[in-house]
């Protein structure tokens, strides 16, 4: 295996209007989405990820239970086992962000990660839940509503083509869990997102690449695309892209448009700016104690 692999990052509308029920959201997103990545597979991508909770709208806008319907097992539940046989169909890596359950009543917003045997590697739970208004008419961020906080750490996959970590969406804006995956020996980060223009966009294109360049990894951050009715809480500016270690944009997707991102990334770029660069060397961690102390 050589030191250079393809990655396509899948961004998307949801094209069912968030009144409809739960089950012809995930029927159309996944039918969208299987055929995107085939598309990202013929265009020679080794590592596909699909944006958060792919299979319906960000339904977090609201507060209602009829979301709920929405949450499968992991790795047992359909869509897991579907994605697992297109990965080994495809001899493609997916990671694959659905809505998980566990037992009755707990729910996780959760990344499962798929080798490209099909194999069912694990999954990494979203650790950050946030609560936050945006776009007016008391739409938000409403994820303590529908997601425990994870509870699984910051685990990293030794895959076919690289090894991969994930967080998700709200997650890039702690550093802690991204320096955690490069500790852990993460070579790319995929960051699965859905995030709206007036709160976020500004900070886009900033955190993950200076997590890139701290980490001395690549990073490939992930956002769906359009405005979501009936909230209209604002536009999912998209803008996917892959990130080097060195800060440096691989490729950009559209801001507005279906889209397969196609990039390429180098572990030759990850070992030169690790041995320019000896942030793990000279990290300092006896010294970060009060880090992980409780706040009064």
């Amino acid at each position: 295996m050589g030191n250079k692999v393809t990655i396509g990052l899948i961004q998307a509308k949801n094209d069912v209007h968030g009144d409809e029920p739960v089950h012809v959201h995930k029927e159309k997103a996944i039918e969208k989405h299987v055929r995107m990545v085939r598309e990202a597979a013929a265009k020679g991508a080794r590592i596909i990820c699909l944006q958060e909770i792919f299979y319906g709208p960000y339904f977090c806008a609201e507060q209602n239970t009829k979301w709920y319907e929405a949450a499968e097992e992991v790795p047992d539940g359909p869509t897991t086992q579907l994605f697992r046989s297109l990965a080994r169909e495809l001899g493609a890596v997916i990671i694959l962000p659905v809505y998980e359950q566990v037992g009755i009543g707990t729910y996780y917003n959760t990344a499962a990660v798929i080798d490209a045997d099909g194999t069912y590697l694990g999954k990494y739970r979203k650790q950050h839940i946030p609560h936050v208004a945006a776009g007016g008419n008391g739409c938000g961020f409403w994820e303590k509503y529908y997601f425990k906080p994870g509870n699984l750490g910051y685990p990293v996959f030794d895959t076919a083509f690289a090894k991969v970590g994930v967080y998700i969406c709200y997650d890039r804006h702690f550093p802690e869990g991204a320096r955690l995956l490069g500790l852990n020996g993460a070579e790319i980060v995929f960051n699965p997102s859905a995030t709206v223009a007036g709160l976020s966009e500004y900070l886009w294109k900033l955190e993950q690449p200076a997590h890139a360049v701290a980490n001395g990894y690549y990073v490939a951050a992930i956002n769906r695309v359009g405005v979501e009715a009936p909230w209209n809480m604002g536009e999912f500016y998209g803008q996917s892209y892959l990130v080097d270690p060195r800060g440096q944009f691989v490729a950009i997707g559209s801001r507005d448009q279906d889209e397969v991102v196609i990039a390429e990334m180098d572990k030759d770029v990850i070992h030169q700016v690790r041995n320019t660069w000896q942030f793990y060397r000279d990290r300092r961690p006896e010294t970060y104690e009060d880090m992980v102390k409780l706040l009064p």
